[in-house]
């Protein structure tokens, strides 16, 4: 067994916070490397605008105050992948068995560039081979024909614009079915299992305006420095103005500890960064759970022992079910392996 972790292209060990100038020059290679020089900034530009379009890097929301650049590091990355000026070709797969492919890193297969045709696999060649679009058509009709409307699934990207997922799902209605599976489904699924459960609805209660309110945030289990970039610019806001940032995290995440905002023309001037996690805990994996648990029972130990900690209205109105009695009886968990202070 080897200690030595297995070398990834474009990953090597870094020691600075979260954006600032590597943010800048990871960008501008990717813009470089994939895009049009002239059409670029344009591009960029036009980036999460009334005017233009959303990027397709994160779901993150858009304030109605707008400022002159809408997007990060990751966004631009992904901007320049979709609106790249490389091609792979009918040559590039013609030399290059699927085989041998598979054997490439999503990243390296990232850098070839767009499709330009139409594929089917060529058993014979173990190559991809372009065909013509009236023959792709023919033959994905061929199979619908050949199959009942609920055997079908009509999968759709999450990178897909508003206008062809519409398209789409009228074709697949006009077929005889509803299942319309996506990406959200991956991504979402489990919540929109488990918060009717505890909270009555599958989704998220919040706004952005609430970060402008907030006393307290406690992020669990959660990476927005490469998950939805954008985040970092309200918690730089948010520890600057004083508010504590509690993370529960069995990894210590760059962006979670310290970001520098390429918008802040001082922290890019005298290369500093802001503290982002007031209190940082790194509970083993799957103890998010015990901590939440610990916290409700040091709550419910505090309102016995001073009075007027919970809020009995609130309770009352919006809580079903709710005893103490279980909670505070409940043995002490020791799943949080470290604690550290920013």
């Amino acid at each position: 067994m080897t200690n030595k972790r297995r070398a990834v292209p474009g990953v090597h060990p870094y020691d600075g916070p979260a954006g600032g100038w590597g943010a800048l020059k990871a960008t501008a290679i990717a813009v470089r490397t994939q895009m049009d020089a002239f059409e670029a900034p344009a591009t960029l530009l036009r980036t999460n605008q009334p005017d233009g379009f959303d990027c397709p890097g994160c779901a993150w929301p858009d304030k109605e105050h707008k400022s002159t650049f809408q997007f990060c590091e990751n966004g631009a990355k992904a901007v320049t992948w979709e609106a790249t000026t490389k091609r792979v070709t009918p040559a590039f797969l013609a030399a290059n068995t699927v085989s041998s492919l598979l054997a490439k890193s999503d990243f390296e297969l990232e850098g070839y560039g767009r499709l330009t045709h139409p594929l089917v696999y060529d058993r014979d060649s173990d190559t991809l081979r372009p065909v013509a679009w009236e023959q792709a058509f023919a033959r994905i009709g061929e199979i619908l024909r050949g199959l009942q409307p609920d055997e079908v699934e009509f999968y759709t990207s999450g990178r897909a614009s508003n206008e062809a997922a519409w398209l789409f799902q009228l074709f697949a209605r006009e077929y005889g079915t509803n299942n319309f599976p996506d990406c959200s489904n991956m991504c979402h699924e489990s919540t929109s299992v488990g918060l009717p459960q505890s909270i009555g609805i599958g989704k998220g209660t919040v706004s952005l305006d609430d970060f402008d309110q907030t006393e307290l945030v406690i992020s669990i289990g959660h990476n927005p420095g490469t998950n939805h970039p954008r985040m970092m610019g309200t918690l730089h806001e948010l520890s600057r103005r004083g508010v504590p940032i509690i993370v529960f995290n069995p990894l210590r995440e760059r962006a979670l500890e310290r970001f520098a905002d390429p918008q802040n023309v001082m922290e890019m001037a005298t290369r500093r960064s802001t503290p982002i996690a007031s209190t940082y805990y790194q509970v083993r994996a799957g103890g998010d759970a015990a901590a939440l648990k610990g916290i409700a029972k040091a709550l419910l130990q505090l309102e016995e022992e001073q009075g007027n900690v919970l809020d009995h209205a609130f309770i009352a109105q919006h809580t079903q079910g709710f005893t103490a009695s279980p909670m505070t009886s409940t043995p002490p968990a020791g799943r949080i392996s470290s604690r550290s202070l920013a």
